[in-house]
Formats: C-alpha cells, sequence, structure tokens
C-alpha cells in the first residue's frame, strides 16, 4: 500500500473473485484495466505449476470475463519474455516462435492467447506488453518485494550487510562470459510505456504485443561488476548450480514499441538502473515500512 499512489483507491481482494471485480468495475466507471497480479518467479512455478495456472490463468480470465460482464473493452497486460523461451537469435522480435521453458511463461502465454479471442469474439482491445527485466526503482515511489527475489536489490542487500553473499546460478551458459545475459528495463520506462498503451487503444482501437526492453543485454558478471563500481564496495559472490527453466539470453527488440507507442526508453543502460535503485535504498533502508 505505501507504493501507492496518495489519492488513488486502493481496495485488497482475490482477481478469482468475480462479483468483487464487476462490482469494481461498475462503481468506477472504469474504462481501461491494466493486469498487473500475477505469480511471477520462474523456479517458483516449475516447482508448483498448479498453482501458477491457478493465481495466473484463472485470474486473468476472471478478469476479462467480468470486464466483457461490465462492458469494458481495453485491456492492458503484464506479459513477459519468458513467452520466448530459448530464442532462435537475438534480439527477439514479437513474431519469433513462442516456446516457453517453464510455467511461468506458459501461463502469460496462455492468457495472450484468450485475448486473442475476446479480441475477436467481444471486440476487446488489448495490448500485451511483454517486459523483459523489470528493474530499477522511481525515486517518489521505491521498489521493494517480500521476500525479494529480483538480482539487482539481493546484490545490494549483500553490499548493505543484509545478506552474507550474492549467489550466481549457472556459469556454463552460452554468453561471453558464462553467465545468463538479460535485458534490464527501468520502471520509470515501464511506467511511460502502459499509459502510451492506454492512449493507443483510445486512438487506434486495434491491439497489439509489444516488446519492452532497453534493447541492451546486461549478463549477471556484468550487473555485479556494476554494483562493485556504483556503490564503491565488494560482497562474496558464490557460484552454484543452473536453475531450471533459465534460458542463455533475452534481448528485446523492441522498435515496434516505440513506433506504436512513442515511447523511447530513457534510463536502459545498467548504470543508471544500478545507480536509481542505489540511491532509493539508501534514502529508505527499510523499504516501505
Amino acid at each position: 500500500r505505501a507504493a501507492v499512489a496518495d489519492g488513488a483507491l486502493c481496495v485488497e481482494g482475490d482477481i478469482r473473485d468475480g462479483s468483487l471485480l464487476t462490482r469494481l468495475l461498475a462503481d468506477h466507471d472504469v474504462d481501461t484495466v491494466m493486469h498487473f497480479a500475477a505469480s511471477s518467479i520462474v523456479s517458483d512455478s516449475v516447482k508448483d505449476p498448479l498453482a501458477y495456472f491457478d493465481n495466473n490463468v484463472t485470474g486473468a480470465h476472471s478478469v476479462l470475463k467480468a470486464m466483457v460482464g461490465a462492458g469494458v473493452r481495453r485491456f492492458i497486460l503484464s506479459s513477459t519474455a519468458a513467452v520466448y523461451g530459448h530464442p532462435d537469435v537475438i534480439p527477439i522480435t514479437e513474431d519469433m516462435p513462442t516456446r516457453p521453458l517453464n510455467p511461468y511463461g506458459l501461463s502469460k502465454r496462455m492468457i495472450e492467447q484468450m485475448l486473442e479471442w475476446y479480441d475477436r469474439a467481444y471486440g476487446l482491445r488489448y495490448v500485451s506488453l511483454r517486459y523483459f527485466n523489470a528493474a530499477g526503482a522511481s525515486q517518489q515511489h521505491g521498489e521493494a518485494h517480500d521476500p525479494e527475489t529480483h538480482l539487482i536489490p539481493n546484490i545490494l542487500m549483500a553490499v548493505e550487510g543484509k545478506r552474507d553473499n550474492v549467489r550466481i546460478f549457472g556459469t556454463d551458459y552460452d554468453t561471453p562470459d558464462g553467465t545468463c545475459i538479460r535485458d534490464y528495463i527501468h520502471v520509470d520506462d515501464l511506467a511511460d510505456a502502459h499509459l502510451k498503451a492506454v492512449a493507443l487503444l483510445r486512438r487506434a482501437d486495434e491491439s497489439a504485443v509489444l516488446n519492452l526492453g532497453s534493447s541492451i543485454g546486461a549478463s549477471v558478471r556484468e550487473v555485479v561488476d556494476t554494483v562493485r563500481r556504483v556503490t564503491g564496495r565488494d560482497f562474496q559472490v558464490v557460484y552454484q548450480e543452473r536453475r531450471p527453466g533459465d534460458a542463455d539470453r533475452l534481448v528485446a527488440a523492441s522498435s515496434l514499441a516505440r513506433q506504436r507507442l512513442g515511447w523511447e526508453p530513457r534510463k536502459g543502460d545498467i548504470e543508471t538502473i544500478v545507480r536509481d535503485t542505489w540511491l532509493w535504498r539508501q534514502a529508505h533502508p527499510n523499504g516501505y515500512a
């Protein structure tokens, strides 16, 4: 709740509660839904796919059903680069095959497939935004999770002495330094893309699937080195076995989003992303508390 803007209504509930959703859509004259609610930890989805399909797929269907019933026809999906699996080429374009490696990625792809049919049958227009690695921190609203699973905050926790070490999962990937390469996209740039996606739906009345990334790849080792440089501090790194379901490289071709949305990532370099996260954590050592 601490991350919710002043003046915004915050209702705590379950996205699978159809009656609650129907009431909220009707009572507040909603014309567009941005759907972020989902379970999103890849390794957990491999261990418990049932929970991921229930929360993500069943939950999204509940939201869409309520929207159709309430006559709401615009939908923004928080999707993921995990729908691509192991891409054939880098950078990844939206027309490449989708071959998810894990239940998390598959759950998001299933939602996209539902949206295709809801568009045809009910005229529900959507923009599916396939995030690459969301990172950084808004200086106004911050960034904090409990438990924390994201790479950059976990490294910074080691810098702060809140963790004993940083764990790197896998050093034998098909990349120059053996660690995974990811495309990190600043949360401020993601927020801007969502606002522009709403404007697109209102302007063009047509659906779209768009990658959101900086189109710059950084390996895990490069992120570790960047944190050392930005903070001026060292920490212990522990190397472990690969996690199940992780791809070697995921880097976006985001030219379609730039073209359709008029969007440009302004904080795409890894140093800016690390610095913004570090600044916010220094100013808020206890997170949102």
